[in-house]
């Protein structure tokens, strides 16, 4: 049985919600075009802050998909 193998592409999803919340919009938004998505490695967490509280929050994430055989 042959190895797979795997590309990393780096998203950065945002969401006024919450960080689980920008993760979860950039999967979703990349699951439209890419396919065999396995994983997902947070690389990074930051925000946008308008009068004192958080606006936005961003999330970079790294995505490992399966190229196809």
């Amino acid at each position: 049985m042959p190895g797979h193998t795997y590309k990393l592409i780096e998203l950065v999803g945002s969401s006024t919600i919450g960080t689980d919340d920008a993760i979860s919009n950039a999967i979703a938004k990349a699951a439209l075009t890419v396919k065999h998505m396995n994983w997902f490695e947070v690389v990074e967490t930051r925000g946008h802050i308008v009068d004192g509280k958080v606006a936005h929050y961003q999330v970079t994430i790294k995505v490992g998909f399966r190229i196809e055989d």
